[in-house]
């Protein structure tokens, strides 16, 4: 597997044999060695290059995360991430959710180098958003995988958003995902109540 970065940069492409496999420990030292290159690991150690996202798919992300931070300040109990925060789930991979959602009190209890490092939890709201022209990482059924992964270590709820099809998947914290078709608002009770998105903003991105 290459990943290949941006040549002007001096940086060469970086190499992995197909049946590679790395600990935690082992795929952070690669990432502090090749900061360019946004990387995910799955469970079972294989290293997976994540894309650079279009242009109309990073500006609806742009605003789902001006949404969760406005609910945020407005709780004063949350603490969001955006996709390039890495975070080391219980069972060892390590993953980027295009947005995500921690409890305040539960990253404040972390160390000092916990938090430099990739954050051995898994956030409370965990929130995907489908780039459907893409069939690798960020590509829909790449993203049902990760969405369950989310819910095998412990998310209390997830967001699949689907703007091409405006439909949002809901994944609870167990039970298969439930569908809504083009709904315009989306609200995130019981799990964190007073949390709603206003999806004709995003999708009109």
């Amino acid at each position: 597997m290459t990943l290949t970065t941006n040549p002007s940069s001096g940086v060469l492409p970086l190499n992995f044999p197909s049946g590679l496999r790395l600990t935690p420990e082992q795929f952070e030292l690669v990432c502090a060695e090749n900061r360019e290159a946004v990387l995910e690991l799955t469970a079972d150690g294989r290293v997976i290059a994540m894309p650079p996202t279009g242009s109309e798919t990073s500006g609806r992300n742009s605003e789902l995360l001006f949404q969760l931070q406005r609910f945020a300040k407005a709780n004063g109990a949350w603490k969001v991430f955006e996709s390039s925060g890495g975070f080391r789930l219980p069972d060892g991979s390590v993953v980027s959710p295009d947005a995500s959602l921690v409890r305040l009190e539960r990253w404040q209890a972390l160390s000092p180098d916990e938090r430099r490092r990739f954050a051995p939890l898994c956030p409370v709201l965990v929130v995907e958003l489908a780039s459907p022209s893409d069939e690798g990482p960020r590509g829909v059924t790449l993203l049902r995988a990760k969405m369950a992964a989310y819910q095998r270590n412990g998310a209390r709820l997830g967001w699949l958003l689907l703007p091409e099809e405006r439909a949002v998947e809901v994944w609870h914290a167990t039970g298969d995902p439930q569908r809504l078709h083009n709904p315009t608002v989306l609200t995130a009770s019981p799990e964190l109540p007073g949390l709603t998105l206003q999806l004709d903003e995003i999708w009109s991105v």
